[in-house]
């Protein structure tokens, strides 16, 4: 006799839509690698013959991974031949058929990769932490990013969210001069005391002969960790940072994949890696960056792109699925960021935390009319 996952497991994919959206945010963040002024993502949206769907998300940056122009073609031109009529539980051997068919891409391949988990977790019963082995955890601390060029704006937002219980800020730095870095640093500190974690973040905007004396200078603030003070390229010199430095360093633009995870071990890069599933191609690639940098004795940490709520709640499984997660993850975008976020309910952040979606698949559904309202252009 057959189960019932092997049976459901016969339906095939029988409608794929991919919905591009622009959807405008609270206001401009500003980054050591340029500034961004609204979210340009790339919603997969899969349905069965069984009339069940799952749902993924591609959220490219230009300066960083890719762009939403090659995600949309990717998905639509080059994937779909080989995704519709498929049995969608087959998931490995659907990203095996991606890496082959496509040469980068990373955000397209984690969109497919996380609507056939959801459609999976839908058909199965299980939530996509429960398909990437199992829960660790059902909560996770929330980090806020500070990157609003006028502080003053800023600071009003620091006030209502610490007040909503967040307590991790990370702080962009390297896009306004060392002064600004500093005064905004002293005013968190002055305000808030030891009560704050406080991350800098630099995306890539130092230069290599600059950046340990401009880093030394910060590390007395009791800083929880630098993260890519230099460009991704300059894999040496971010180590001889690591090197020479108090503070933690993260990679995040140094390390994608497994392979540059390796590289990052092998040398010691960094203390942390920056796990997001954008970069590394999907969830379980994520996974093996994690398994990676756990075996060198580097810790992780939960990093996003410009998201909605779709490629948060991926995001969220991803971090449950982790045996050991210290210093939370920064899925704030539809919460604080975005004037409105596309699912039906409201992401799950309350008390500074990011609550784990509960249900079969990613937990999350899709609101139609707010997808409608924020879509440029749909193919299929």
């Amino acid at each position: 006799m057959s189960n019932g996952c092997t049976a459901a497991s016969r339906q095939t994919i029988r409608r794929m839509r991919v919905h591009c959206v622009s959807i405008p945010v609270q206001a401009v963040h500003s980054h050591g690698s340029g500034d961004v002024s609204g979210v340009n993502s790339v919603i997969l949206e899969l349905v069965t013959d069984g009339g069940i769907t799952g749902w993924g998300e591609a959220s490219p940056w230009p300066v960083f991974t890719g762009t939403a122009e090659a995600c949309a073609a990717a998905l639509h031109v080059h994937l779909r031949p080989h995704v519709l009529g498929a049995d969608p539980v087959q998931v490995a051997r659907h990203m095996e058929t991606a890496d082959r068919v496509i040469v980068g891409c990373p955000e397209a391949k984690a969109a497919l990769e996380t609507a056939l988990l959801d459609v999976t977790g839908r058909i199965s019963g299980l939530s996509v932490s429960e398909l990437l082995g199992g829960r660790h955890r059902n909560a996770v601390p929330l980090s806020f990013s500070v990157a609003n060029p006028d502080f003053d704006a800023d600071l009003e937002d620091i006030a209502r969210i610490t007040g909503d219980g967040v307590g991790i800020l990370k702080v962009k730095t390297g896009f306004a001069g060392h002064g600004f870095d500093r005064m905004r640093l002293e005013r968190l500190r002055k305000e808030f005391g030891d009560a704050l974690s406080i991350r800098i973040d630099y995306n890539q905007g130092l230069r290599a002969t600059d950046a340990i004396r401009t880093l030394r200078d910060l590390e007395g603030f009791g800083l929880t960790f630098i993260e890519q003070p230099v460009r991704r390229h300059e894999r040496e010199a971010l180590a001889g940072i690591t090197r020479a430095i108090d503070t933690p360093v993260m990679a995040d633009e140094s390390v994608f994949d497994a392979r540059e995870a390796m590289e990052g071990v092998s040398m010691r890069l960094a203390d942390i890696f920056a796990l997001k599933i954008m970069k590394s191609g999907g969830l379980r690639r994520a996974l093996e960056v994690a398994a990676i940098a756990r075996t060198g004795g580097i810790d992780v940490y939960g990093g996003c792109m410009f998201e909605t709520g779709v490629a948060h709640a991926a995001g969220a499984h991803l971090m449950a699925a982790l045996p050991e997660l210290e210093l939370g993850c920064e899925f704030y975008m539809s919460t604080y960021y975005l004037r409105e976020d596309i699912l039906a309910d409201p992401f799950p952040v309350r008390g500074g935390m990011v609550h784990v979606p509960d249900g079969p698949g990613l937990g999350v559904t899709v609101d139609p009319d707010r997808l409608a309202s924020c879509r440029t252009r749909v193919l299929e």
